[in-house]
């Protein structure tokens, strides 16, 4: 079972989102969301790299049947872009080199912004 985590916007120290699977080994991030039927409200998935890089934090598509929110964050915890990612499509990537890949519901990426700074906390 993977840990889950709290994403807090640092400045004001709001939870975003509460229980978020954390997926760092090799088997959780290749699997991700793929052959999932939908994602519940309030779910989400965050993809750890081992290190920044927009090849590394790039995602695909496929064998995913819903749209997501898809938002990238470096190692500082600065959201460096964000997306919604349509199903079946091959390649997402961000703009600038990312640690962290959060995948939710669509709905979410109204709630952040380019920029903002998040901290993951321990659920």
């Amino acid at each position: 079972m993977s840990p889950r985590v709290n994403v807090r916007q640092r400045s004001s120290g709001t939870v975003l989102l509460a229980g978020a699977r954390w997926c760092e080994s090799f088997w959780c991030r290749l699997r991700g969301l793929q052959f999932r039927s939908r994602l519940n409200a309030g779910e989400a998935l965050i993809l750890a790299e081992g290190r920044e890089s927009r090849a590394a934090a790039s995602i695909h598509m496929f064998f995913v049947p819903f749209p997501i929110a898809v938002v990238w964050i470096n190692t500082a915890g600065r959201v460096v872009d964000k997306v919604e990612a349509l199903p079946w499509r091959p390649y997402y990537a961000p703009r600038a080199p990312a640690r962290y890949t959060l995948e939710a519901e669509p709905g979410f990426l109204e709630r952040i912004e380019i920029g903002d700074e998040v901290v993951f906390d321990p659920a």
